[in-house]
């Protein structure tokens, strides 16, 4: 076997394609893999979040190759009628320490970086030139892909936009505890419209050190990071934090799915006899563009699969794919309700609402696990919502991911311009 010869190619090196390596590595420490990412580094620019009890004691084992920061005294929410602090241990992991830890585990060589693939088939992958290299074929038995989301015409939702920026300060800001969703910030979308839901995420990585995520729910993927980032300097200025000083920022848009025709969207981004995986693959939650215990979960499925054959492991993850489509239309169900039933003003109520029922119920519907009983407890009581505007958001499905030419072209740039794979809770 040559150095272009191997036995699995991983095309994208995001949150998905990289713990795939890293599981395969684990399990068939024999096998020759490689990781291809167009970027300088793995995970790009990003950061990650999950509840503790997202995770199976074999997941936690997965992640535990990475540096990550852990909150045992739970996270806090804020709406404007009331603060909660909930128990459940969370987590984070920053992209560096992602790339550190995937570069780290896997053999030298493994990772093939500021590689683009031009070309994907069931028998290998084609890398056009770069200045890291000259445009060359490596052929392997499986392929997986494991690429960006692609907007598409056969989807239907919105966008979930965020700016996020990591400051150093010159006196500990007293922040004791995660608040993953601060919404007593006002309601109003960057362009200037109200149609939006709108929250700041807030993470103490250290006495000095505070992670501040500007986050709303759009029609459009405009991301407008001038208007994102005076918002951040507001916020950090009502907290007394404005003379912190930047690290690093990370921005991007999501989809969030209201409905669509899968089968038709899996038909048009697939490749015959290529695995498809990751955002690409539709392995997202559709309200709240989570993706961390799915990427866990598939992992590790496809370690447990390592001999199948790159027919056998695209059919695979087809099935899958169909399998979480089918699983998560209650949370497409529940993105109508939010973008189509819940006039703007009262969005903020939604979720005020949603975080005042049982911790463990929200725990569930983040791992995309809700119960039965946690459904109905979801939509029963007293609704956010009007019910005839319910009933008629059941039957719209929403706009197209893909309706115009240049929205598309927007929509993917905004995506591809910060290699997002993952979005925190």
């Amino acid at each position: 076997m040559t150095d272009s010869q191997v036995d699995c190619v991983i095309v994208g090196g995001g949150l998905a394609g990289g713990l795939i390596a890293l599981a395969l590595q684990r399990a068939r420490p024999e096998f020759r893999i490689r990781l291809i990412e167009a970027g300088r580094r793995v995970g790009g620019n990003h950061r990650w979040s999950w509840f503790d009890s997202d995770l199976s004691d074999e997941g936690r084992a997965l992640l535990s190759a990475f540096r990550q920061t852990d909150w045992q005294s739970g996270y806090e929410v804020r709406f404007p009628k009331y603060r909660r602090n909930l128990k459940t241990t969370y987590g984070s992991m920053a992209s560096p320490d992602f790339h550190e830890g995937i570069m780290r585990e896997l053999p030298k060589g493994s990772v093939i970086l500021g590689r683009k693939a031009v070309g994907l088939d069931a028998r290998g992958v084609d890398l056009g030139s770069s200045q890291y290299g000259p445009a060359e074929r490596i052929t392997a038995r499986s392929v997986i892909d494991c690429r960006s989301f692609k907007p598409s015409s056969h989807l239907n939702g919105g966008w979930q936009v965020f700016l996020g920026r990591h400051i150093r300060l010159d006196k500990p800001h007293k922040v004791v505890r995660p608040v993953i969703m601060d919404a007593t910030v006002d309601q109003l979308a960057p362009h200037g419209n109200d149609g939006s839901y709108r929250f700041v995420y807030v993470l103490p990585l250290g006495a000095h050190e505070v992670f501040i995520e500007d986050t709303y729910y759009a029609d459009d993927p405009l991301l407008d990071r001038g208007a994102l980032s005076g918002r951040i300097d507001q916020y950090t200025r009502a907290q007394g934090w404005q003379d912190g000083l930047p690290v690093h920022h990370e921005a991007g848009v999501l989809p969030v799915l209201t409905g669509g025709n899968f089968s038709a969207y899996q038909d048009e981004v697939r490749i015959p006899g290529v695995a498809i995986a990751g955002a690409r693959g539709g392995f997202t939650h559709p309200l709240t563009s989570y993706t961390m215990c799915v990427a866990v979960e598939n992992a590790l499925a496809i370690a447990q699969e390592a001999d199948l054959s790159g027919g056998q492991l695209a059919a695979f993850f087809d099935a899958r794919a169909r399998r979480h489509w089918k699983n998560t239309g209650y949370y497409r169900l529940l993105a109508r309700l939010l973008f189509f039933a819940a006039k703007p003003e009262m969005r903020v109520k939604v979720f005020q609402r949603f975080y005042s029922l049982r911790e463990g119920l929200i725990e569930r519907f983040y791992a995309a696990r809700s119960t039965v009983f946690d459904k109905a407890r979801v939509l029963c009581g007293e609704p956010p919502v009007a019910i005839h505007s319910a009933f008629m958001a059941m039957f719209k499905s929403g706009p197209a991911l893909k309706s115009e030419k240049s929205d598309t072209a927007r929509a993917q740039a905004a995506i591809d311009d910060e290699l997002l794979t993952e979005k925190r809770p």
